[in-house]
């Protein structure tokens, strides 16, 4: 992917012209983009997701799309009458994973809207109504837990564990969504809403290499595999390194190791996933037994029962 500076995108487009492919593309690349990695940082309810947000606003209004927001910060597009009900829905998300790629959620999004622009260049007729959609917080990087939006329109995510959510910083999700302009107490499941619509589908970029080794240029996905999250505290004594016995050690960090490997272990026999991606060492020190060894647990596999 080419980088570009921030601020180097191409300008939004204007009311009743809306940009062709590349044009969205180039709009949507400088947007929460890191100069030192190179990767995205497009985490939900900051300045990075306002302005992806701003330019999905931007780009349904230049079609003459009715522009909402739902109560959980998911964000439509509509072409033709909303409450009149088995619509067909396209979209995916704009937020990303720590330093993601550029076509991890927006290929769905700019697909979809060049998908409506094709159709209508054909003159076609449409029998139901149409929008796009972006789900708010579909990835979990600054929270924790994936698909937030989508969850909670869907009854699947309470309000209650919505609330106790916290990132990394101590920010509970009620304030971060405050800052950012949204009403966090008018959160919650949307039946009316989620009875709108008839069909979904999405275009997602393929992350692995099925693809790749079959050689197909598409694939058509059946399922999406069960997915948890744990969080492992592994306590013991801080100490110096340099003076302190390997006998009289309680180093938390060699059962954060073997927990690691196990998991590792324990996938290959289940065909499952185990990924130990993100950990927190205290006091943190280079010279310094750990008093707490915290890590995050992120595992996937083909059914429930195997997870």
């Amino acid at each position: 992917m080419e980088r570009v500076a921030p601020g180097a995108g191409a300008p939004g487009p204007r009311p009743g012209e809306p940009e062709s492919f590349q044009e969205m593309w180039r709009g949507l690349a400088p947007l929460g983009l890191d100069p030192g990695s190179g990767g995205y940082r497009r985490y939900a309810w900051s300045g990075a997701d306002a302005e992806c947000r701003e330019w999905f606003r931007a780009q349904a209004e230049s079609r003459g799309l009715v522009h909402e927001v739902d109560r959980n910060g998911n964000q439509w597009a509509w072409h033709g009458d909303p409450r009149a009900g088995d619509a067909v829905v396209t979209g995916s998300h704009l937020d990303s994973v720590p330093d993601g790629g550029a076509f991890d959620g927006p290929l769905g999004v700019v697909s979809s809207f060049a998908a409506l622009d094709e159709l209508r260049r054909r003159g076609a007729e449409f029998a139901r109504p149409f929008a796009v959609v972006n789900f708010g917080d579909e990835e979990g990087a600054r929270f924790g837990l994936a698909c937030v939006g989508s969850r909670l329109a869907a009854g699947q995510l309470t309000v209650e564990d919505a609330h106790r959510l916290r990132d990394g910083n101590g920010i509970p999700l009620p304030r971060a969504m405050e800052a950012a302009g949204y009403d966090p107490d008018a959160i919650g499941p949307d039946p009316e809403r989620l009875a709108r619509i008839g069909a979904f589908v999405e275009l997602h970029v393929e992350q692995g290499r099925a693809l790749d080794l079959s050689g197909d240029p598409v694939g058509v996905a059946s399922a999406i595999w069960p997915h948890g999250r744990w969080r492992f505290d592994f306590r013991g004594e801080a100490n110096h390194a340099g003076t302190t016995r390997l006998a009289d050690r309680r180093d938390p960090m060699l059962p954060y190791a073997e927990t690691v490997l196990a998991a590792r272990r324990e996938a290959e026999l289940a065909g499952g996933l185990a990924t130990f991606g993100k950990i927190a060492v205290e006091p943190n020190g280079v010279n310094a037994i750990p008093s707490l060894v915290r890590g995050w647990l992120d595992s996937r596999a083909a059914d429930q029962g195997t997870l």
